[in-house]
């Protein structure tokens, strides 16, 4: 009996081995380009040799679980997935224990659904893609492709050529998948032909490093143009030559290719009827890049006078005579790996004559300032950056290599409260930086990553101010020849960081450590000519020789939970700060050690499939930089005389906001509102003594706060009956701060409300239709001052355009201005243009008569309200301007 009991033990062990080797198994899910699952993929294992040894499929949830079996050759194994709308996808087994997930992506062949076939526009939605139809929502006067996007719905455009989806701001915009240009899309939008275009696809929570993507949140929105077939296999140009009266001229030579393998965009443009050329070499996200490598760069310190430019689009004011370079090229080597070029140079001649008056106003007190000047300024601006690119679900190696010069010489004529005074002032700009990035995914799928920016820049200014202005206070009351204000501050900076992460299925985690050092020298001196040529200081305390380090060591811990429903990023770090400035000048030697930790939350919920909520809180401690500290007066403008007498300025600020998007893309609709708020605290606060000659500032050590609340929110529709996309938009905010001026302490509070509406409209065939409305009214006031000071603004736009014939074309299009000041009379300007264009098709030459300024308006006033200060600026801006044009199109 014993025996037979151990004999059968002895079977069903034998039995039970088998099982027991295929217990051995491939676990993973399955899921598609929104995390959602996918079931009923067939799950293949196959050998080295490409035999299919094991197979399942997955179940409702898109997971799966594929036993290995015992015989099999653990060797050169690989676990292929396939689903019917999907590409396959397969992976190398390397651990048997490890999970294999898999996010497949809509294979091109794909099944497509059922279009009825109309006039209709419509949104081809696919996971987080959107793309729009360029031709649904082109008109035949439509240029560039800029033009179009302004039409569409969900889309705004700002006055510098800023995109925004749905009420947030995009990150970059590629060519055929391809990032030529960085965030300097203005040269995209502003001088690609709408015709070459196909799509324009939204790509929502853009992920741009393919090692990244579904491993770590982006909340990032960015545009893709898909070019046509037909323009992928030629050179595309519009070749430009213009001239009219009085005297004026407009070129712009232009070619461009948009093959898969090669993608240039190269021109050569020049005017002085307004176009401003700058604009187009914007950079949308500068201030984001450099916030993330925390580097903040010394800005100009001198100016010529105080008043800006007027609230008008730059081709209304702008008196130029400018030319550009501008070369973009991009090589595809092969694939994932690229290497491009950007290269610009500018050349500019621009005038600017304004009357401006300002009263601050004081409790029992008005001080009062007026000045009329005469500016020129001459701008050479050279820009170039070289890129190498590898970018691959394993790899990742980003390398820039940007230099900036600029070379800038203003000279003002100017009358301040009576008094005349000539000013010459030179800038010079050198920049030089190299950003390097790589990531590499290991063997146990985390990823190790590195990162070295290395920044280098200097820019003395100088500016001249003749003959004597105010000797009461720069030349003891006596007369003198000139005063010549120089500044300086060479600046070297390095971050340099290593990043761990360890992505799962669930949660990614990402641990870094680093460290940064700033180095800079802040050297100025104000001095006078006296009348027999000699020179001397204005005074002791008129010059600065300001030594400063900043070294800072810092660690971080980031948790990612890229959820299907939601999504959620956690940043923790932790940062020792080091600072050492010094001036022997004036016994000045400071020392200041930080440890400061500032979390960051950001939470994303997706209520439905197209439809989100975002909330984000962020603490942030903050310091001051090398222009907070120095002791020495510096001359900033002709009439504005600071210094420090304070510590280090330190403070903290709290962010949090909240937001919902909405988006039915059948019918085109599309909805956000937002709400944020700030409160800042700090440990010190700028006093300025006023009188009708200058503004003296100084920072004082006293406690001071900021809080601001804002709402916004926009609609966009289109209607399919009336053929037309509506907007209607309106925001709201309050800023309080308090400000020390002549001794008293006087808090302020600023409110700016907005109303806008748009309509751009196709009536018919031949005539398209648009209107743009803004409203806004600012108001300041405070407890310290009996008055409360408010303006009203209304800005209209409106423009049509009638196809004559499919080859002859009209426009007219006007604007109009009226501001309803409190206390002066009001301000109202119309501005008109028309154009009529005719194309010879077999030519394809385009010949086209322009006018602007209809009616001739040759001075524009503006107004402006902060805190206790209004100011109201009157700038002559050209007159009419007619033009006869040419245009080759290849």
């Amino acid at each position: 009996m014993i025996s037979f009991k151990k004999t059968g033990a002895v079977a069903i062990l034998w039995l039970l081995l088998p099982l027991a080797c295929l217990a051995q198994s491939i676990k993973g899910d399955v899921t598609d380009s929104l995390n959602k699952p996918v079931a009923m993929a067939g799950i293949n294992l196959k050998n080295s040799k490409g035999l299919i040894i094991a197979y399942t499929s997955t179940n409702n949830k898109g997971g799966y679980s594929l036993p290995v079996p015992v015989t099999a050759d653990k060797d050169g194994l690989k676990l292929e997935v396939s689903c019917i709308g999907f590409k396959k996808a397969s992976l190398p087994i390397t651990d048997l224990s490890a999970p294999y997930n898999f996010k497949l992506q809509v294979a091109v062949n794909q099944l497509k659904g059922i279009v009825v076939k109309n006039n209709r526009p419509f949104l081809r939605t696919s996971g987080d893609t959107l793309s729009y139809k360029v031709s649904d929502f082109s008109s035949p006067q439509d240029r560039v492709i800029g033009d179009v996007i302004k039409k569409l719905p969900g889309m705004d455009v700002d006055k510098d050529g800023k995109i925004s989806y749905n009420g947030k701001s995009i990150s970059n915009l590629y060519i055929g998948g391809d990032n030529l240009l960085d965030d300097k899309y203005n040269i995209a939008t502003r001088n690609i032909p709408n015709g070459v275009v196909d799509e324009l696809q939204v790509i929502q929570n853009h992920q741009p490093i393919k090692a990244l993507q579904g491993k770590v949140n982006s909340d990032d929105v960015a545009l893709n143009l898909t070019i046509k077939k037909e323009a992928k296999l030629q050179m595309i140009g519009q070749e430009t030559l213009g001239g009219g009266l009085p005297g004026n001229y407009d070129i712009d030579v232009n070619a461009m290719m948009f093959k898969d393998k090669y993608k240039a965009i190269n021109y050569l443009k020049g005017n002085n009827i307004g176009y401003d050329v700058a604009s187009e070499l914007i950079s949308h996200n500068s201030n984001s890049y450099f916030s993330r490598n925390d580097n903040n760069k010394p800005s100009s310190l001198l100016s010529l006078g105080t008043a800006g430019d007027p609230d008008l689009p730059r081709n209304r004011y702008l008196m130029n005579q400018s030319g550009l370079l501008n070369l973009n090229n991009l090589i595809n080597l092969k694939k994932d790996v690229q290497l491009r070029l950007n290269l610009s140079y500018m050349r500019d001649r621009q005038l600017q004559n304004y009357n401006r008056t300002s009263d601050v106003y004081l409790p029992g007190d008005t001080v009062h300032y007026t000045e009329t000047q005469h500016n020129k300024n001459r701008p050479d601006i050279l820009h170039s950056q070289f890129s190498l690119n590898i970018n691959n679900p394993k790899y990742y190696l980003n390398d820039n290599l940007t230099t900036d010069y600029s070379h800038q010489t203003g000279y003002s004529s100017l009358v301040a409260n009576g008094v005349p005074v000539n000013q010459v002032l030179r800038d010079n700009l050198l920049d030089a930086s190299n950003d390097l990035s790589f990531m590499q995914t290991l063997k146990n799928s985390n990823i190790i990553e590195g990162s070295s920016y290395i920044n280098h820049s200097s820019e003395p200014e100088d500016r001249v101010i003749d003959p004597g202005l105010n000797p009461d206070i720069f030349n003891n009351n006596m007369g003198y020849s000139q005063l010549t204000q120089n500044a300086n501050i060479p600046s070297f900076f390095s971050n340099n960081y290593v990043n761990y992460r360890i992505p799962r299925q669930y949660l990614t985690q990402s641990y870094r450590v680093g460290f940064s050092r700033q180095a800079q020298m802040l050297n100025s001196d104000l001095s006078v000519t006296q009348l027999d040529n000699s020179v001397n200081l204005v005074s002791d305390s008129a010059r600065n020789n300001l030594n400063w380090s900043r070294n800072k060591l810092y660690t971080e811990a980031d948790y990612d939970i890229p959820g299907q429903i939601l999504k959620l990023t956690v940043s923790l770090p932790l940062t020792y700060l080091d600072i050492d400035y010094n001036e022997g000048l004036y016994n000045l030697n400071k020392s200041v050690n930080r440890l400061y930790f500032d979390p960051n939350l950001f939470a994303k919920y997706q209520t439905s499939v197209e439809n989100y909520l975002s909330a984000g809180y962020n603490y942030r401690h903050g310091i001051g930089s090398i222009t907070d500290v120095y002791r020495g007066f510096i001359l900033s403008n002709y009439r504005s005389l600071g210094a420090n007498n304070a510590d280090l300025t330190e403070s903290q600020t709290q962010s949090a906001n909240l937001g919902f998007n909405y988006r039915k893309a059948i019918i085109l609709l599309f909805f956000n509102i937002n709400v944020s708020y700030t409160h800042q605290n700090s440990n010190s606060i700028a006093s300025a003594l006023l009188t009708n000659n200058i503004q003296e500032r100084v920072v004082l050590p006293y406690d001071n706060e900021f809080n601001s609340w804002s709402l916004s929110s926009k609609v966009s529709k289109y209607s399919f009956a009336l053929h037309t996309t509506f907007s209607l938009g309106g925001s709201y905010q309050t800023s309080k701060v308090n400000q020390i001026q002549n001794g008293l302490v006087l808090p302020y509070n600023t409110i700016n409300e907005n109303l806008s509406f748009s309509a751009d409209t196709k009536a018919g065939d031949k005539i398209t239709l648009s209107y743009t409305g803004n409203y806004g009214i600012t108001t300041s006031k405070s407890p310290a001052v009996s008055s409360t000071s408010n303006f009203d603004r209304l800005i209209q736009s409106a423009s049509a355009n009638y196809n004559i014939a499919s080859n002859f074309f009209f426009n007219v299009s006007g604007d109009h201005y009226y501001t309803r000041q409190q206390n002066a009379g009001d301000l109202k300007y119309i501005f008109a243009e028309a154009s009529i264009r005719y194309r010879f098709l077999k030519t394809k030459l385009d010949v086209e008569l322009d006018a602007q300024n209809l009616f001739n308006t040759k001075n524009y006033t503006a107004v402006y309200l902060s805190a206790n200060t209004y100011s109201s600026s009157t700038y002559t801006i050209p007159g009419r301007i007619v033009m006869a044009k040419a245009t080759f199109n290849l």
